[in-house]
C-alpha cells in the first residue's frame, strides 16, 4: 500500500502531472504522459532508467 499524503504531492519527474496509482499492478501512472513507475515494498521507483512508457 502506498500513503495517500505521498501521493497527494508525487509527479511525474518527466512532465510534472498528476500520478494515479494501481494497487493491484503496484504501478504509479502518469495522467498526461502514461509513463508508469514501478512500486516495490511502498516505495514508487521514480529513476529516469526504471520508467515504462504507456
Amino acid at each position: 500500500m502506498l500513503d495517500e499524503r505521498l501521493l497527494q504531492i508525487l509527479v511525474c519527474p518527466a512532465c510534472r502531472a498528476s500520478l494515479e496509482y494501481k494497487e493491484r499492478r503496484k504501478v504509479l501512472i502518469c495522467t498526461e504522459c502514461a509513463t508508469r513507475y514501478e512500486v516495490r515494498d511502498g516505495i514508487p521507483i521514480m529513476l529516469g532508467e526504471d520508467q515504462q512508457d504507456g
